[in-house]
């Protein structure tokens, strides 16, 4: 009886850690897409000429991040993200930057979704 409730114990433990680990993960890959989605729509505002520089950098990192987070999180979620900045790069290529700063927040929005879906709270166990 005494060997289930540590087995028992043991996993609830394993388990809890696992998402804290990979809640961790989203949310700072999160915060520093957004950042730099926030970075990139002041140089469009701004008229400065180094987005295209940005947008490949940006582009970069994200497919750094979304190889981990494939792992866990839906992949639906992840191509919505790499579809819009699929498109934000062909906005900022072709200067239609409306359309750019368009695609920006539609790509915050789908970050903060998956960030508020993966986290710990009751209406998302329920």
């Amino acid at each position: 009886m005494l060997k289930e409730i540590i087995i028992s114990i043991m996993i609830i433990v394993i388990i809890f850690s696992l998402d804290f680990l990979t809640r961790s993960y989203t949310d700072e890959s999160i915060k520093q897409t957004t950042i730099m989605l926030d970075s990139l729509k002041e140089k469009i505002k701004n008229g400065e000429d180094s987005t295209n520089k940005n947008i490949e950098e940006l582009i970069d990192s994200w497919w750094n991040k979304r190889k981990k987070l494939s792992y866990f999180i839906e992949h639906d979620e992840l191509e919505k993200v790499d579809t819009n900045l699929t498109n934000l790069k062909s906005y900022i290529e072709v200067s239609d930057y409306d359309m750019a700063i368009n695609s920006i927040d539609e790509v915050k929005y789908i970050l903060e979704h998956i960030k508020q879906k993966n986290s710990f709270s009751l209406a998302n166990v329920f």
